[in-house]
């Protein structure tokens, strides 16, 4: 019964299977789904213009359409990392047998088998064009997990956002309204927290950590085979899932129901960075004065131009 084959060649094949297919259908389309839904909120909120913030201070103005497009962004290219990702999980080891050379197996096995389970599968896998690095290393599932930790690093800077302009909603920033999805606090009545952001958030550092177990389970690989495969193959496959589920939650769950509120609109006018407007007209050093004047006095940037007879 077994004459062609090997655990040092299956077991590699399966867990580069495995991942594929939790790519393939949890993550991806949940990245997808995700992406549009931001892509629809950045059109919705096009109008909007608030306050930036770099270093977490107030900076030049941006609309809100503009920062919903740079979230789309990031999920945009988080679908060509996962492609990558797919690239390097689609060679697998088959036909290796016990340390590469494809001892016992017909020379046709691999190829054959392969495209068997690529037809039944719905995803695409193919025999390695060179079996030692193959089975010798876990060197595809490393580069495959690099890349899922960087989708849940940009899906944690999305979050976070969301949940920190969401904040309030009066003494925060107060610039989206997110979904009411649970009654309130256990102790404090009508408050609304930010639990679908916090979950994609916890999803996130699972991920992370999975991803240190997966480049630990790397380094172990002696001679002509890594044993660490059961460990990578359970980190892997489980943070893909749970990423790609906290993924898809997030978009249906909070951003499809974000709205903006005035709050942003509103404080424009109080942003000290709109002196930077003035630069081309009174010089840098003249504009920061101008906005040290109006930090001081609490009056506007263009107040004090006004009161200078600088351009507003």
């Amino acid at each position: 019964m077994n004459l062609g084959q090997s655990s040092n060649d299956v077991i590699p094949t399966a867990l580069h299977l495995a991942g594929l297919l939790a790519i393939h259908e949890v993550l991806e389309p949940a990245v997808e789904t995700l992406r549009r839904d931001l892509e629809v909120k950045s059109k919705e909120f096009w109008g909007v213009v608030k306050t930036g913030r770099t270093h977490l201070q107030d900076a030049t103005p941006i609309r809100l359409g503009q920062v919903f497009l740079g979230y789309a962004g990031q999920m945009e290219r988080a679908k060509r990392r996962l492609a990558h990702a797919r690239e390097e999980l689609e060679s697998v080891p088959l036909g290796g047998t016990a340390v590469g050379t494809g001892v016992n197996t017909h020379p046709e096995f691999a190829r054959r088998v392969c495209a068997k389970v690529s037809a039944a599968a719905g995803v695409t896998i193919r025999e390695t064009d060179n079996h030692f690095q193959a089975q010798a290393t876990l060197d595809a599932v490393v580069e495959a997990m690099g890349s899922v930790r960087t989708v849940a690093v940009s899906l944690l800077k999305i979050a976070n956002d969301v949940r920190l302009l969401a904040s309030g909603p009066r003494c925060g920033l107060g610039e989206l309204r997110i979904p009411e999805v649970q009654p309130g606090s256990s102790i404090m009545p009508g408050k609304v927290n930010p639990v679908i952001a916090e979950a994609l958030i916890m999803a996130v550092a699972q991920t992370i950590a999975a991803d240190q177990a997966v480049l630990q389970s790397g380094q172990w690989g002696f001679f002509e085979l890594n044993t660490m495969m059961p460990v990578a193959a359970h980190n892997f496959v489980q943070a893909v899932e749970v990423l790609g589920a906290a993924t898809r939650g997030f978009a249906e769950r909070c951003v499809r129901g974000t709205a903006a509120t005035a709050r942003g609109p509103e404080m424009v006018e109080q942003g000290l960075a709109i002196c930077t407007g003035l630069v081309p007209y009174v010089g840098y050093d003249k504009a920061a004065a101008v906005a040290k004047e109006a930090a001081k006095t609490g009056r506007t940037v263009r107040e004090v131009a006004a009161a200078l007879s600088y351009p507003t």
